[in-house]
């Protein structure tokens, strides 16, 4: 494969400390290259370099004659003054960009909604992000450099980005290299990982599943790592293996050594005896909203009120984990708001049960306001001795260590910890305070990869209903049992989860644009839109809701059932025929009974899913 460009022997020192010493790295036609790391490590500078941005206080970068290079950068530097259009496209004639069906798709796939003749200064944050994105996309690069780009895009946008780099150049031509935390979009995008760390820059084949899979065999193999970061990186390899064979699809490195790390790893969460401990703490009921509608008044006078939710139901269970997809303004806060008791529906009841207790990690950091010149080891040392985790004891200290605070932390005032590292103490107070009911909402900011692994691991044991909000397609998968869409004011269950979101999105209409921007989005607009609520209703629907949720416990149970007969016929005396012949006819029956109850749960779920 031709070279496009590469870093020899770079060094980089800042005032405080070195940031790369002796790092070599190399991108050649069909490179498609994800770059991870601890926040602070040097991924963005990283980018900077190779882009001949910053200068190296020694080493060298080289590029082939004549690559050109388009970069994102975390922080956006459109031009103020201008119109969307004019950042795009520049000054270049309507029918000359209309006529290309890349820069087609890029507009249609990021900017379809925002007024083509609007000022960039008087746009939000993720619009302006999404217009900078759209500007270096629309480009015809040899290389792309994205900072964090999935940031402020939705499921769906990241879903058609990762499509979009995919396709963007033929097979073995073009380089991209991409920071993100982004999880499933490493693992759908790139063919390479670059992690950052400790100075150097170390290289993995394949996505983030082929990375994990590496650094593991990689810790074992050379033992330089602390059995805690091992057992973590373990779990997250015990997730990966169970997940879409997808994710680890032909790696070209021997993974046997990998594989008998996580032989016998139990799964991530051992949901029969969570949902068991859920139910002792909250009891039996949770928060039912029946029939609620919310409506809020209209902006501008004389029009209607707006109808947020309408008509929907939703019975909460004991130890329930629930993912919540929608794009921006479809109501997934407002629905939070409700089940947190901080918004009062137009119509329709809200039944809360008396055990319950609520805590909302909010996308602000509210709850550290009052703490801000505590140190983090006075704040700590509030909290109760000792706590029980998945059937352990533990102090506040480890758990703090678990979510990698180190030593040298505790005695930093709240208000100079990073980002990410306040982010993180949020959400472990938050838990400490033991509630039984945790929404999160986009819990994934300020994280890196080896961060959101850690506070995935803190969910894991978390034994009550979780409830949680996030445009990260591997959250969602990784820690909820359950997806729902909020979508033109119905709430549907998703049986086939994200898939199945994006599937209902194509079909209401929200593919790539095919003409200008406005007209793109007046046709969305009147676009017809899939059916978005069950074809039941009434006390029908709240039946099916409440048979499915049984029969998901009754499954449980029997597979736990299944899995205790199968140890009692191991150990069972091999010459008593009779008895092995009772115990096997118990299998039988139990297995038909799985049948049975899996036949039924498809046919609930077609039922809910119209």
């Amino acid at each position: 494969m031709a070279h496009l460009l590469g870093a020899e022997s770079l060094h980089l020192e800042f005032p405080t400390r070195v940031i790369f010493d002796s790092v070599t790295a190399g991108l050649n036609e069909g490179d498609r290259v994800g770059v991870v790391g601890r926040n602070g490590d040097g991924k963005s500078t990283l980018l900077n370099l190779l882009a001949g941005r910053l200068e190296p206080d020694s080493g060298r970068v080289t590029r082939r004659r004549g690559v050109t290079i388009g970069i994102l950068d975390q922080a956006d530097d459109l031009v103020q003054g201008v119109t969307v259009g004019k950042a795009i496209v520049g000054g270049i004639d309507e029918h000359v960009w209309a006529g290309d069906a890349k820069v087609r798709d890029v507009i249609g796939g990021l900017v379809r909604d925002i007024p083509w003749d609007a000022f960039v200064d008087d746009l939000s944050g993720g619009q302006r992000r999404r217009v900078a994105l759209a500007a270096v996309l629309v480009g015809d690069h040899d290389v792309i450099f994205l900072d964090e780009p999935t940031n402020h895009l939705d499921v769906e946008g990241i879903s058609w980005l990762a499509g979009h780099l995919k396709t963007r150049w033929a097979p073995n031509s073009g380089g991209l290299v991409v920071v993100t935390h982004d999880r499933w979009f490493l693992d759908e995008v790139c063919n390479a990982t670059w992690e950052v760390h400790d100075r150097i820059l170390e290289p993995f084949e394949g996505g983030y599943a082929a990375y994990i899979l590496q650094r593991v065999e990689r810790d074992r193999m050379a033992s330089v790592s602390e059995s805690k970061r091992q057992n973590l990186m373990k779990k997250e390899l015990a997730w990966l293996r169970r997940g879409a064979p997808a994710r680890t699809a032909k790696p070209k490195f021997r993974m046997d050594a990998a594989y008998e790390l996580i032989e016998n790893e139990p799964p991530p969460r051992d949901t029969v005896s969570m949902q068991s401990m859920a139910m002792q703490r909250l009891g039996k009921d949770v928060v039912d909203l029946l029939d609620v509608t919310v409506r809020f008044p209209s902006a501008r006078p004389g029009e209607p009120e707006k109808t947020v939710l309408n008509d929907i139901t939703w019975r909460i269970a004991p130890g329930e984990r629930t993912g919540i997809l929608g794009v921006n303004g479809a109501g997934k806060s407002t629905l939070l708001n409700l089940v947190a008791g901080t918004l009062q529906p137009t119509s329709g009841k809200v039944k809360r049960g008396k055990t319950i207790k609520v805590a909302v990690l909010t996308q602000q950091l509210f709850e550290l306001e009052h703490i801000q010149n505590d140190r983090v080891s006075e704040v700590i040392g509030r909290q109760k001795s000792s706590y029980a985790v998945a059937g352990k004891e533990i102090t506040p200290g480890q758990m703090l260590e678990r979510m990698g605070f180190m030593s040298a932390q505790l005695q930093t005032q709240v208000k100079d910890l990073s980002g990410g590292q306040k982010r993180r103490l949020q959400l472990l107070l938050i838990v400490l305070d033991e509630p039984n009911v945790l929404i999160l909402d986009e819990p994934t900011n300020d994280l890196d990869t080896d961060m959101l692994a850690a506070m995935e691991d803190l969910l894991d044991s978390f034994p009550g209903t979780l409830l949680v909000v996030s445009h990260d397609r591997y959250l969602i998968e990784r820690v909820t049992d359950n997806q729902y869409a909020v979508t033109d004011g119905a709430f549907r269950h998703l049986p086939g989860g994200v898939d199945q979101y994006l599937d209902l999105r194509k079909g209401s209409g929200s593919g790539g644009a095919t003409g200008s921007p406005t007209e793109s989005s007046a046709a969305a607009g009147a676009s017809g839109r899939a059916p978005a609520k069950p074809a039941i209703g009434g006390a029908d629907l709240r039946n099916a809701q409440k048979e499915i949720a049984s029969t998901e416990r009754k499954l449980a149970k029997r597979q736990s059932e299944i899995a205790a007969l199968h140890e009692k016929i191991a150990v069972h005396d091999q010459s008593d025929y009779t008895g092995l012949g009772t115990l096997t006819a118990q299998l039988q029956e139990l297995d038909a009974s799985v049948t049975s109850l899996e036949t039924r749960w498809l046919e609930l779920s077609e039922l809910l899913a119209g």
